[in-house]
């Protein structure tokens, strides 16, 4: 959704709309004079768009929702639980944590109280994986199945119902025969009276009751929708209970008749019976129908899983979204109880995944609304609503829309009725707008990006200023400050601003703008390097408003770069490893990839620099690209083996290791057991094997950027187990194959030794050598004063706003030295921004500490949302409920 929610009012043009070609037909490293743009020409039409109003829940107190959650979940009924785990989905949604999110939509699948939640749990959490089919793959090989991805039996899983036996005895019906024949055209069908009576209380009252029919010994059906078969099936039913196979249409047929004579044991056994046959797309489309014109709720429900297990392939049918889309009330509780919110929640991201501007992702979004149950649920539908009608340029619609949503109680809205009234040329109202929100509630970085959009000149910049000080992860205020410096020709503080985000947020929009800004310097080598990183991180992304392939721009740029050998490519590598040079590295990797070298050990290198770069999904996609283009058969095992360990399965990726080294003693296989071994065991006595596997590793064959990695991790165990000479030995040794993050281990060994100064220094060696040195500042302050240590955590807050270390050390400061509301307000500030155990939990603690037991409370339930089972949280949480009057 990172393009497609850009909104129309007053929207600039996104970089420029320059033809990359008119100004990339030049010699190398100099424009052609006969281009038509000067550098500078080009850099005053670097534009920024404006942030998209996104269609995510953004309560204004995350906190306080998150907290009124947990406290609802602790006290509600069973039946309850998935739908608040999904409220709680949707916070963490609107925050962009996407571990919670998964964690919540796996709660809500482990708490579903109907087959309909888990059916439409179960395919989200497939939708959440797609593209993780492998792992599920692996884990069977080493006979594990994952729970959610597998077909459920919907027959089994549907308890069969308690029927009301009808009693069918009557005296002074005795003259009557006990046979009674049911004309079909021109077929009698003999049936036993009594026991065609016992079917149904309809049939009762006619066989026994006052009616003419309970006098005749041949009554008439042919009027009845029942052919002669489906007539001998049912009178065998009534003497057995039981139905043979049978052809598709006499199961309905009879399903049919039963719904309409009230039959309730014949329709449930033939609505299983139906249910048992639906296999394909077709199938649940051709039967969707009949389930729920004849309130069939076995079969419905098992079309329902047909058409969920083939997301979102099954929503470019037509057919399909007819079924969901024109599903009244009535209908969609017997397709899917009362799962409708979830489903249509379901449904509509999908479809918004697919194409946010269609018919289909409207029609979704308009039952969501119809669905909501409650004032969060309303709060939700609305919005989604309102952001998709914008995007449709629908502006009355999405203003309703956004009305309905910030009626309910959804602030965030408000962003969107800006929007609109701008687009409709009342720039004051929208300033108005946000204005009396941010007087009204606790402003918020997002209030002030939004309301930047409706000023200009010095009034805008502060209010952008404002955003990033409110909510430093907000990257169009870098943006937009980077291309009015560029514009002014000041490209050094330009790039210094777009640095800003960059260095602690790979976001594709900004390495787009800083691609642009080096060629108007005509930096091309820079530029380059930013296409390549663009091209790792999303290979099939489209620059320049959409209109020109990141990869044809890629190819331009590289005919005014010098080219390099396989030889020079290592030789950069190792410098820009050595550097802790992240992005220069994926750059010199994704060269590399385009030859002819090992491309398993290029894709699993890349893999690790994306893990550093706090990249997950683009780091799963290169381990698997890595296991795809392994050489041998030992080589694959080891990335499996890690693909495994990263997602969770530690167990399997160290069976994985071990199979790989019983065929062939690798570097990598011995690393991975290693490491895995060190990180999941909790027995001290690991350790030997630990530092055993990593010798191993150390005799086998590799280059000196895996072995130093492997010198270094050595080092961390022997200062575990307390054997610091042996430790400095292995920091040392990987200092001298450029191993630079060794010097945060060798000063741990100094601090450990009492050394502190000698620390301090090790790191100021670290700080100076890498490109990324966030946490080697934060580091650092471990080994000096306090003075020190504030002015180095005061840089790593510039440098990384998203590391909490520096926040709770000022917060704790601030404590020791009584000023408590100073201390609490400096975590709030992070807090805003970042949903943190760690600070959380202290701040819970500080209100805890003056007395303020609701805060407190509060605080503890937030922090129990991010993670249920965090002990000191559970503990503290106990206590402070047991101060609650």
């Amino acid at each position: 959704m990172r393009n497609v929610f850009l909104s129309e009012s007053c929207k600039e043009t996104q970089l420029h709309a320059l033809n990359p070609q008119s100004w990339l037909q030049v010699e190398r490293g100099k424009m052609s004079k006969s281009s038509s743009y000067s550098p500078s020409s080009i850099g005053s039409l670097i534009k920024v768009a404006e942030p998209p109003v996104l269609p995510l829940f953004k309560p204004v107190d995350y906190v306080e929702v998150l907290a009124q959650i947990h406290e609802e979940l602790e006290q509600c009924a069973p039946y309850d639980r998935s739908n608040l785990y999904l409220l709680q989905f949707q916070v963490f949604r609107g925050l962009g944590e996407v571990k919670l999110l998964q964690r919540s939509l796996l709660s809500a699948w482990q708490n579903a109280s109907s087959i309909y939640e888990k059916l439409v749990y179960g395919a989200w959490l497939r939708f959440e994986k797609q593209g993780e089919e492998l792992i599920s793959d692996l884990l069977a090989s080493c006979g594990k199945c994952c729970q959610e991805f597998r077909l459920l039996d919907i027959v089994s899983e549907i308890p069969v119902g308690t029927f009301e036996l009808i009693e069918t005895c009557d005296c002074s019906m005795a003259q009557v025969s006990t046979t009674v024949f049911f004309q079909i055209r021109e077929e009698k069908i003999a049936c036993d009276r009594q026991k065609i009576a016992s079917l149904s209380v309809p049939f009762h009252t006619m066989l026994n009751g006052s009616f003419t029919e309970s006098h005749l010994e041949v009554i008439d059906l042919s009027e009845n929708g029942i052919s002669p078969m489906g007539m001998r099936v049912v009178s065998g039913f009534s003497c057995t209970g039981n139905l043979d196979d049978l052809s598709l249409d006499i199961l309905l047929e009879i399903l049919v008749f039963a719904n309409k004579f009230c039959c309730e044991k014949l329709k449930d056994t033939c609505d299983r019976k139906l249910a048992s046959l639906v296999s394909t797309r077709q199938d649940a489309i051709d039967l969707m129908e009949c389930a729920m014109e004849e309130n069939a709720p076995v079969l419905a429900a098992s079309c329902l899983q047909v058409f969920l297990h083939e997301l979102p392939e099954c929503l470019k049918d037509d057919q399909v979204v007819k079924i969901f889309s024109d599903a009244n009330k009535q209908q969609r509780s017997i397709m899917v109880g009362h799962a409708s919110f979830s489903l249509y929640c379901l449904l509509s991201e999908v479809a918004i995944s697919i194409d946010p501007k269609s018919n289909t992702t409207v029609l979704f979004s308009e039952k969501l609304v119809e669905s909501a149950n409650n004032t969060r649920q309303r709060q939700v539908a609305f919005h989604q609503l309102g952001c998709i009608r914008l995007l449709r340029k629908e502006y009355n619609e999405a203003e309703h829309n956004f009305n309905a949503a910030f009626s309910a109680g959804h602030i965030y809205s408000v962003a969107g009725l800006a929007r609109i009234a701008c687009i409709k040329g009342d720039k004051l109202s929208a300033y108005e707008r946000l204005s009396s929100v941010m007087s009204s509630y606790q402003p918020l970085g997002w209030m002030y990006q939004e309301r930047s959009l409706y000023t200009e000149g010095d009034r805008k910049c502060e209010d952008l200023d404002k955003a990033t000080e409110f909510d430093p992860t907000l990257i169009y205020p870098y943006m937009y400050r980077a291309a009015l410096l560029m514009r002014k020709q000041d490209p050094k503080l330009a790039l210094a601003e777009i640095n800003r985000v960059l260095g602690f947020k790979l976001a594709l929009e900004c390495l787009e703008l800083r691609f642009c800004l080096y060629l108007t310097l005509e930096d091309y080598r820079a530029a380059l390097c930013d296409v390549q990183a663009i091209l790792t991180l999303s290979p099939e992304y489209r620059m320049l408003e959409g209109r020109v392939a990141a990869s044809q721009l890629c190819i331009l740029v590289r005919e005014h770069v010098e080219q390099w050998t396989t030889a020079d490519c290592w030789l950069q590598l190792y410098d820009r490893w050595s550097s802790v040079d992240d992005i220069g590295s994926l750059s010199v990797i994704y060269q590399m990839l385009e030859s002819d070298a090992a491309k398993g050990v290029l894709y699993f290198r890349q893999s690790l620099l994306l893990l550093r770069l706090n990249c997950p999904e683009a780091a799963m996609r290169s381990l698997q690209l890595a296991r795809q283009h392994a050489a041998t058969e030992h080589e694959r095992l080891v990335y499996e083996g890690w693909i495994l360990y990263d997602t969770g399965h530690c167990e399997e990726g160290l069976r994985k290791a071990e199979e790989s080294i019983s065929i062939q003693r690798s570097f990598e296989a011995f690393f991975l057991k290693a490491y895995a071994l060190a990180d999941s065991s909790l027995d001290p006595s690991c350790s030997d094997t630990v530092v055993s596997l990593l010798e191993d590793a150390l005799k086998c064959p590799s280059d000196r950027l895996r072995k130093g990695q492997a010198l270094n991790n050595l080092g961390s165990v022997y200062v575990d187990c307390g054997k610091l000479d042996l430790a400095a030995d292995c920091y040392i040794s990987a200092l001298k194959i450029r191993h630079t993050r060794a010097h945060q281990g060798l000063a741990r060994v100094h601090f450990l030794k009492n050394d502190r100064n000698a620390a301090y220094e090790e790191m100021t060696k670290l700080i100076e050598k890498a490109r990324s040195n966030a946490s080697a500042y934060e580091k650092r302050s471990e080994y000096c004063d306090r003075e020190l240590t504030k002015e180095d955590l005061q840089i790593v807050t510039q440098l990384d706003p998203l590391r909490v270390y520096p926040y709770r050390y000022r917060a704790a400061v601030l404590m020791d030295s009584h000023k408590e509301k100073e201390a609490i307000a400096e975590l709030a500030r992070a807090i805003a921004f970042k949903a943190d155990l760690h600070l959380l939990h202290l701040r819970a603690a500080f209100h805890e500490h003056i007395g303020d037991v609701p805060s407190a409370l509060r605080d503890c339930r937030a922090a129990l949302s991010l993670d249920p089972n965090h002990q000191e949280m559970l503990e503290l949480h106990r206590r402070v409920n047991s101060q609650e009057p």
